[in-house]
């Protein structure tokens, strides 16, 4: 007798399933004319300009593994002026 039970709880899930998955067959989706993709297709052509432009002026600058190296003193000392400028800034009252 639970064999039988097996057997018909069994193809009533095989049944459920097939229903479930196969029923309708898949809808394919209808390409439509999207209006943004006139836009994107624009800014894609402009961007491949900028990249052109880009490789030419990158061109023209110096690659780091061939830069001279800066003094650091120098450019610490910079930093701590422009530093003590702006505290100097932000102290001065207003009117001043």
């Amino acid at each position: 007798m639970r064999a039988r039970t097996a057997w018909l709880a069994g193809a009533a899930g095989a049944a459920i399933a097939y229903y479930r998955n196969f029923r309708k067959a898949p809808v394919k989706p209808v390409p439509v004319d999207d209006p943004r993709a006139e836009e994107l297709r624009r800014k894609l052509d402009e961007s491949r300009d900028l990249e052109a432009d880009r490789a030419e002026l990158e061109a023209a600058e110096t690659p780091v593994d061939q830069a001279e190296p800066a003094d650091v003193g120098d450019r610490r000392s910079a930093v701590h002026e422009r530093g003590r400028a702006a505290a100097e800034e932000m102290r001065r009252r207003p009117g001043e």
